[in-house]
């Protein structure tokens, strides 16, 4: 509500930055946790590499190896989950910054309905490069019979295992990020709320 002397701008956003220095904290926490979590899954899995040599045939008793590498790199799934991850793990970035220059760059509620979308966006991203890789890792473990794929797990137990860390560390950013839009949708329905209310 417009005071007395005529100041418009106290209409009924006084009552916000009490409520909200304790929201933006657990928002920002949130965002802090969500991209070590993000930027780990990408470092994890962009420097997922093991070469390994095996014996292939045997001429007399001499067996004939050969060495093979399995890298992220070779599966197209495993480059799109790099990226999705190192997307994210950027959008956080400038997001936290953004929280802590607080309502600086904001115009009229456009700043938290930027970044709502943003937000939405990003996990949508996210969750496509999570099930692109969690559908390789099931093949690189189980294999496909029907399709007379073998499964490589038994063989790149280490590369198996440190893409699997990097999946398990994406899902657990990916949760949050999904937290953060919920939230990031809510403030900007209370804002929009608020806006309705003044006169």
């Amino acid at each position: 509500m417009a005071s007395a002397n005529g100041d418009k701008v106290e209409f009924g956003f006084n009552t916000v930055p009490m409520t909200k220095q304790k929201k933006d904290w657990i928002h920002l926490s949130l965002r802090v946790v969500a991209f070590l979590a993000t930027a780990s899954a990408t470092i994890v899995m962009a420097t997922n590499k093991q070469t390994k040599s095996f014996a292939v045939a045997t001429i007399g008793t001499t067996p004939i190896r050969a060495t093979l590498t399995a890298k992220f790199s070779h599966t197209p799934a495993f480059v799109f989950f790099v990226v999705a991850n190192g997307n994210a793990s950027l959008h956080n970035l400038v997001m936290i910054t953004m929280d802590i220059l607080g309502t600086k760059l904001d115009c009229k509620g456009l700043r938290l309905a930027l970044i709502a979308i943003l937000d939405l966006m990003v996990v949508t991203l996210a969750s496509a490069g999570d099930g692109a890789a969690t559908f390789m890792s099931e093949l690189g473990k189980n294999g496909n019979s029907h399709a007379r794929w073998n499964k490589i797990c038994d063989k790149f137990e280490p590369y198996c295992n440190r893409g699997g860390i990097a999946l398990i560390t994406s899902f657990i950013g990916n949760i949050l990020l999904l937290i953060i839009t919920v939230m990031s949708i809510i403030k900007l329905l209370k804002l929009n709320r608020i806006n309705h209310v003044a006169p």
